[in-house]
């Protein structure tokens, strides 16, 4: 048996009113999901327990079947993993934005946060502004390592957690951010260090070219996330299978190889509309030739919902139809008998921009025992099945097992 896991991060939503109160799920055309979802169980799954923040590393640990109150012990920390980097236990790591402030003669204080990515930073460029970050406040306590387009790390040696409120730029876009700036004693140095980057990066030469093109500066590093080094078990210890990971992200990555999963490198993979599907899906079957479960994540849906972009989050699921089904269909084709899963992580809805804890859609087809499901999978049918999992991380027993 081979199992694949299909994740549309962030595809649930609410109704879009720029989609006549309808959800991406529910305008989008995706013939080969709704072809799946009609031989399929479909219900929906609370990936998110309650008492614990709506991010893709705790839905995305609970879809593979760890449970988040027992292994979670950070966000960065598995991308810190992903980068390779070796922490300490006496270590903390925080993920360190570049994103785009408010150009104005406002302290910093009373900057408004424009962009959470700074509109996609290339990750060429975002090296150079790292380079110039980890000059300025490198030293035997703080240093800072290059992730990919806007996300990266830093490492506080004999740092602490107790931090505070350090808030997601990515839930606050648009917003001044005076009240989303932790007051905590402990996090002092790291907002003072957030303050100086904004008059260092301001007119750096990546920045003032980027302007030039028409595109927003990286003009001041945001952290958060913090967390210690990750106590999570093996994907075969907890499932009892092998597994691999797809993503273009450092997060997925992360959990894949603290997972003791393998983890695949795909050219041109973005996390965005303009990622590499073809190869991504390539990358998925090749891992299915060692492995027996492979889950392959796409980042686009999600940062879509971020950037309140509601034709391109459409257009996201349906070239996920259109580039990423077919060519796993085609692959599977030589095994005797395979299961699929498609599902969100957690919904990141256009009209709030961030993440909810909602419960949300999910399929699992099985080729050898396909059943009665729905004609088209979105929020509305998925409930109407009545079928739902209210612990996350039982999902994966529930897709290997039953």
């Amino acid at each position: 048996m081979k199992y694949v896991v299909v994740l549309y991060d962030g595809m649930a939503d609410y109704p879009v009113p720029a989609l006549n109160g309808k959800t991406p799920m529910m305008v989008a055309e995706k013939p080969n999901l709704d072809y799946l979802a009609q031989r399929a169980e479909v219900g929906l799954v609370r990936t998110v327990a309650e008492g614990l923040k709506p991010g893709s590393d705790v839905a995305n640990m609970s879809v593979m079947g760890f449970d988040p109150m027992k292994y979670y012990t950070g966000r960065s920390p598995l991308e810190a993993a992903s980068i390779g980097i070796d922490m300490l236990p006496t270590d903390v790591s925080l993920r360190c934005n570049l994103v785009t402030l408010s150009e104005d003669d406002k302290p910093y204080e009373e900057k408004t946060i424009e962009d959470y990515c700074a509109d996609d930073i290339s990750t060429e460029e975002a090296a150079e502004i790292i380079k110039t970050v980890e000059a300025e406040f490198g030293n035997d306590i703080f240093k800072f390592y290059p992730g990919v387009s806007y996300r990266h790390c830093l490492i506080w040696s004999n740092g602490t957690t107790q931090l505070g409120k350090m808030t997601p730029p990515h839930d606050i876009t648009g917003k001044v951010i005076t009240e989303y700036l932790s007051d905590s004693k402990n996090a002092a140095p790291l907002i003072e260090m957030m303050k100086k980057s904004y008059d260092i990066l301001k007119n750096h030469p990546v920045n003032i070219a980027r302007k030039a093109r028409g595109k927003r500066p990286a003009n001041s590093i945001w952290l958060w996330g913090e967390g210690t080094r990750p106590a999570i078990g093996t994907f075969e210890e907890i499932n009892g299978i092998k597994g691999g990971v797809v993503s273009a992200v450092d997060l997925i990555k992360g959990i894949g190889g603290c997972a003791k999963m393998e983890v695949a490198e795909v050219e041109g993979a973005t996390g965005y509309i303009d990622t590499n599907f073809e190869g991504k899906a390539r990358a998925g079957l090749d891992i299915l030739e060692r492995n027996d479960l492979v889950y392959i994540h796409f980042e686009a849906t999600d940062e879509c919902g971020h950037r309140n972009e509601p034709e391109n989050k459409v257009r996201a699921i349906e070239m996920i139809d259109e580039r990423v089904l077919p060519i796993l269909f085609e692959g599977l084709k030589k095994f005797e008998d395979y299961k699929i899963m498609i599902l969100p992580d957690h919904p990141t809805p256009i009209v709030t921009r961030t993440h909810a804890s909602d419960p949300v859609p999910y399929l699992i087809y099985h080729k050898n025992k396909e059943i009665q499901g729905v004609d088209t999978i979105n929020e509305e049918t998925a409930a109407a099945t009545g079928n739902f999992i209210d612990f996350g991380p039982g999902i994966m027993t529930h897709f290997i097992e039953d």
